[in-house]
Formats: structure tokens, C-alpha cells, sequence
């Protein structure tokens, strides 16, 4: 039998949809029915294509879950695939989706 050996991942999965498409930072807000198993399912879409999000926050208030999701390396069509996968996940009701330079840069303005 061989020994295991670690398999070793690129760090960023190239973008074979449209090579020439420039990367950006995106920010997902989803709002959904606070469902026990909701955060695993919407982190696994990411999970599939390899993607590793910078940052997670989920918050449950009542029956409730909001979800935000930052994470870098994407084309906008390839960021706005994943929002439609996500849209469709039972208990979803909204996602939106934006560049996180963008919003970081508007609530900054807004807090100065």
C-alpha cells in the first residue's frame, strides 16, 4: 500500500471561463431562513470550485441569517455564477453581490 502524500493546490483557481476577464474582490450580503445546515451549503459552492473566501461573518437574529462573504480572485461572471447558485439554495432569500473595494471605500466615506 503507498504512503499518503499531500496534495498540493494552487492557491488561486484560474478563471478557464474567460482567461482575459480581470480579477476582482467581491462581497456577497445573503439573507435566508436560519437553517442549520444554510452556511455549509452556501460555502460549499465556493468549496467546489476550490475558492477559499477571506472572510465570513454570519449573524442569526430570530428566525433569521444573514451571511457575508468576501473573497478575491474572481471575474465578475464567474462572481456573478456563484450569486445565482446561491440565490438558489433553499431557505435564500436575497443575495447581493458587489465589488468589496467599492463597498469598503463607501462606508469609509460614510463613517468619515
Amino acid at each position: 500500500m503507498p504512503y499518503l502524500e499531500a496534495v498540493n493546490t494552487p492557491p488561486a483557481r484560474a478563471d478557464v471561463w474567460n482567461v482575459s476577464n480581470a480579477h476582482c474582490r467581491v462581497r456577497y450580503q445573503m439573507l435566508a431562513e436560519a437553517e442549520p445546515d444554510l452556511l455549509c451549503r452556501a460555502l460549499n459552492l465556493f468549496a467546489l470550485q476550490l475558492l477559499t473566501p477571506e472572510q465570513v461573518n454570519a449573524q442569526r437574529q430570530d428566525d433569521w441569517l444573514s451571511i457575508e462573504i468576501v473573497i478575491d480572485g474572481l471575474s465578475w461572471h464567474r462572481a456573478q455564477v456563484i450569486a445565482e447558485k446561491l440565490r438558489n439554495l433553499i431557505s435564500v432569500c436575497s443575495v447581493e453581490l458587489q465589488e468589496a473595494e467599492s463597498a469598503w471605500t463607501e462606508a469609509a466615506q460614510a463613517a468619515g
